[in-house]
């Protein structure tokens, strides 16, 4: 089995997921706040391999969705620099594996890479569940703001939600 180190954020419902995924197929998960990681250009860089720019980024960025960045407008250089200042922007999670690393959730990508199946007949059912859903993106349902206005109009993150 695997050791994944495993960079997210945390109270996210998709990384929870992810992990419980790794988990029982039996990969040691080693989970780190990407938001509070210290990332360097290099560093940073090596998760994207030859994906395209715009698949860097998380779509579900309130920057990203309000249009104040578009990732496909932006070159590698500018998007690494604007990940940096803004860790929200990066695509999760950033997984590494040995000496490979790589970004998202791809299901099929990653059972073909350490495996997912469950190592235990107890564990099936949930892996089978997980395994179906949308694992790429954050699953919060509709509502992406998370935001909730108060009676001056003033805008507030609900706790316990991912801000994307």
């Amino acid at each position: 089995m695997a050791r994944v180190i495993f960079y997210s954020k945390p109270g996210c419902k998709g990384g929870t997921k992810q992990k419980v995924l790794l988990t029982a197929a039996g990969h040691e998960v080693i989970p780190y706040n990407l938001l509070t990681e210290s990332w360097t250009v290099e560093r940073l860089r090596s998760f994207f391999g030859d994906r395209p720019v715009a698949e860097w980024f998380n779509p579900s960025s309130p920057k990203i969705k309000s249009g104040e960045v578009v990732p496909e407008k932006i070159d590698a250089e500018t998007a690494l620099g604007l990940m940096l200042r803004e860790p929200l922007l990066i695509r999760r999670p950033l997984l590494e594996i040995g000496d490979r690393r790589e970004v998202g959730f791809d299901v099929e990508k990653i059972d073909a890479w350490i495996g997912l199946k469950p190592v235990d007949e107890s564990l099936e059912e949930i892996s089978e569940n997980l395994m179906k859903q949308d694992l790429q993106n954050c699953s919060h349902g509709n509502d992406h703001s998370h935001h909730h206005h108060n009676q001056q109009g003033e805008q507030h993150q609900k706790q316990g939600k991912c801000s994307h």
